[in-house]
């Protein structure tokens, strides 16, 4: 049973038992972590493909520890004209062993939690300062503003503070 899984940022082929180096968690060492945004599943020759992604299938993990990778070097040069820039990085890595694969089960808590902050945010005092110009558009949108779209996020606020 194999599984392609989206992590931070990066898609991933894992299988359980399997030692898999990602881009730095903000988690701790020895700690477990769950990724829910499962694109495919493959149990066994029976595939499950997601649009995008599969509903209730989850990844666990365990974060093994952090560490830098090897030294990439990057040298720019144009030849006849005298210029060279040698730069280089470690990129920070974290070392991951993938401890199962769940196919359902799984809840997608971080979205049903901010799901009820949203509705709650509707119905009492706005704060619209807090919101994305995205978010702001949408609301007058709701309201019935016109030419919300060109204006800028403190216009929109002050228009829909009115």
């Amino acid at each position: 049973m194999y599984a392609i899984v989206e992590i931070a940022g990066q898609q991933f082929k894992v299988a359980k038992d399997q030692k898999v180096y990602v881009h730095r968690l903000q988690v701790e060492e020895g700690s477990k972590v769950t990724f829910d945004n499962v694109l495919l599943l493959d149990n066994n020759g029976s595939v499950t493909i997601g649009a995008p992604a599969i509903e209730g299938a989850s990844v666990t993990a365990q974060v093994l520890g952090h560490l830098k990778g090897d030294k990439v070097i990057v040298f720019k040069k144009k030849r006849r004209k005298g210029y060279q820039k040698k730069n280089g990085h470690r990129q920070y890595l974290s070392e991951i062993q993938i401890e199962s694969i769940a196919a359902t089960g799984a809840t997608k808590s971080a979205k049903t939690a901010a799901t009820p902050k949203v509705e709650a945010t509707k119905t009492a005092t706005v704060d619209y300062s807090a919101m994305t110009v995205a978010e702001l558009r949408e609301v007058a949108k709701e309201k019935g503003i016109e030419e919300y779209s060109s204006l800028k996020k403190a216009e929109l606020i002050e228009a829909l503070t009115k």
